[in-house]
């Protein structure tokens, strides 16, 4: 399905099918790389089961796909600029394809806004950071999962150093007004997320 997605999404900005094709295979070796287990294209999968049904809420539904695509595509967890490196290979292929540039800076900025999750003056752009959090809204057996292939992604770190920096983590997220901005996200999955995040901080103590 999602090759579907993206090759339907190129063919709009280029004819090169050959370039299409080698764009789509790079998105999947990334995206399936021995090291991932969350950030994997089921992750991709879930952004766009995520995103579709307020697709007309969007305003620029292209650079939410290739927001999608592109936003994890770089994900090393000895590195804290996965978010720019991502965004400059976006730059990079989005490029290639043709793609006119106020699209190219909307993703790049939507790809850099994934880093902190911080309420932006572009609604698509807070649509899109929601869509990438529903994760901690799912129900506690989904959301265990989850904190479980995060952990396999960071285990070449120890629980005294992984365990510090993920209590970090999970309390930035808590001391937000609102975990969510948007209304549609809100609504679904604000409670469940700050139970989650709770629950996970229980089992870290």
């Amino acid at each position: 399905m999602l090759d579907k997605i993206f090759l339907a999404l190129v063919q709009q900005y280029n004819t090169d099918i050959i370039m299409h094709r080698q764009l789509w295979n790079e998105i999947v070796k990334h995206y399936t790389h021995s090291n991932r287990y969350y950030h994997t294209l089921c992750h991709l999968e879930n952004l766009w089961q995520q995103l579709l049904p307020i697709q007309n809420h969007i305003e620029n539904w292209d650079a939410i796909l290739f927001s999608l695509f592109y936003h994890d595509i770089i994900y090393k967890t000895t590195q804290r600029n996965n978010e720019q490196q991502s965004s400059i290979l976006a730059n990079q292929r989005m490029t290639q394809l043709g793609v006119p540039y106020h699209i190219i800076a909307k993703t790049q900025s939507q790809i850099i806004a994934t880093q902190h999750h911080q309420l932006s003056a572009d609604s698509d752009t807070n649509y899109f950071t929601d869509a990438d959090l529903s994760i901690l809204g799912q129900n506690w057996d989904g959301y265990f999962e989850y904190l479980q292939n995060v952990r396999k992604e960071y285990q070449l770190y120890p629980d005294i150093i992984y365990n510090v920096g993920r209590k970090k983590v999970l309390g930035l997220f808590l001391d937000l007004p609102k975990i969510y901005k948007t209304p549609h996200f809100f609504a679904l999955y604000e409670t469940q997320a700050r139970h989650n995040l709770q629950q996970e901080l229980i089992l870290l103590s």
